[in-house]
């Protein structure tokens, strides 16, 4: 049996990032602008700083790579892993200062036929957002491939696109082959699966060399018209529409639930707790208001607070979850074993 695992941030700069993971917790280096903060990743070694490690405990200093290689079953359990065993999902916040590029992300098919490319589909949950901060979801339904691509050469691509101003609470769901873009003012959570192959259509002529379009790939993956639903999956949930259940002293709201992952954001009514036992399936915490303490057996007492990310280990040691009043947990699942064969 493992402990549950807090995980060390791996910050990312970015053209578009700011200052605002500094509310998070996050240890931001001087005069620099911070778009993402990498809670939980176990990329290929060809991307730079794409592993995490584990920040305190017995395990400490150890990527999940190298505990995957000693305690595979015990951190796994029955999760789906990658082609090449690897955790199943990439976990980030991001401080969306500026405008994100226009972009999209491959699908299954693009990423067949390209050992380099890997399939991204991706969820963001809004923590913050200026008054007015808008998301772009999609291409207008009665917008062909063509068209689309007539007015990214024209410049005027973002009439096409629609639009939605978004508040905090708000899950936006993002498979591949979707066009989409954060717009500035909103600070988020990511969940996504393991892949940082991403096709930029527009970035806000920023004129950066290192900052490329690829048009040609983008066009490959696009969805348009009816392409764009996807297993009936809701584009956006916010706190009024999600499913919600009370329960055990916690709130708990199911977010989005995908081929690749469900997450679910539990918030305590009163101080409460939670029993830890092994249930065979990983999931991953985040921790966006108040604080917890885990108590398992044989451990020492893992704490988390605002902005902190745990890995609950399949086989997680027996042990209580003690949260105070008002804590709230991302609590994502990725596919599963069990998932498939109920499916």
């Amino acid at each position: 049996m493992l402990p549950f695992l807090r995980l060390l941030p791996i910050l990312k700069t970015r053209a578009w990032g700011g200052r605002q993971l500094a509310a998070l917790g996050k240890a931001l280096p001087p005069n620099s602008c911070i778009g993402e903060s990498w809670e939980l990743a176990d990329l290929p070694e060809s991307i730079p700083d794409g592993v995490s490690r584990i920040a305190a405990g017995p395990y400490v200093g150890r990527t999940i790579k190298e505990l995957r290689a000693s305690h595979n079953d015990a951190l796994m359990g029955m999760a789906i892993p990658t082609n090449e065993g690897a955790f199943p999902l990439l976990v980030k916040f991001l401080d969306a200062a500026d405008d994100l590029s226009v972009q999209l992300h491959p699908d299954a098919a693009y990423a067949r036929a390209h050992p380099h490319a890997y399939l991204k589909c991706e969820a963001w949950i809004v923590l913050s957002a200026a008054v007015g901060a808008r998301i772009y979801r999609g291409i207008k339904r009665d917008i062909t491939r063509e068209q689309f691509f007539a007015a990214v050469q024209r410049g005027d691509a973002l009439d096409l696109l629609a639009s939605f101003e978004v508040h905090a609470g708000d899950c936006i769901y993002l498979p591949s082959g979707i066009c989409h873009a954060l717009g500035r003012g909103i600070l988020a959570a990511e969940i996504q699966t393991p892949s940082d192959t991403t096709f930029r259509i527009f970035d806000w002529n920023r004129n950066d060399p290192n900052r490329a379009l690829h048009l040609t790939e983008a066009a490959e993956c696009l969805r348009v018209g009816d392409q764009q639903e996807d297993r009936g999956i809701p584009a956006i949930v916010t706190d009024a529409t999600a499913l919600t259940i009370e329960a055990g002293g916690f709130r708990t709201q199911r977010l989005c639930r995908s081929p690749h992952f469900t997450i679910e954001r539990m918030t305590a009514l009163r101080e409460t707790s939670i029993p830890i036992t092994p249930s065979g399936i990983p999931e991953v915490w985040i921790v966006t208001a108040g604080a917890l303490a885990i108590a398992g057996d044989g451990f020492p007492t893992v704490e988390a607070s605002r902005g902190d990310t745990l890995l609950r280990p399949a086989s997680a040691a027996p042990g209580i979850a003690r949260c105070s009043a008002g804590t709230t947990i991302l609590r994502t699942t990725p596919a599963n074993a069990l998932d498939r064969a109920l499916a």
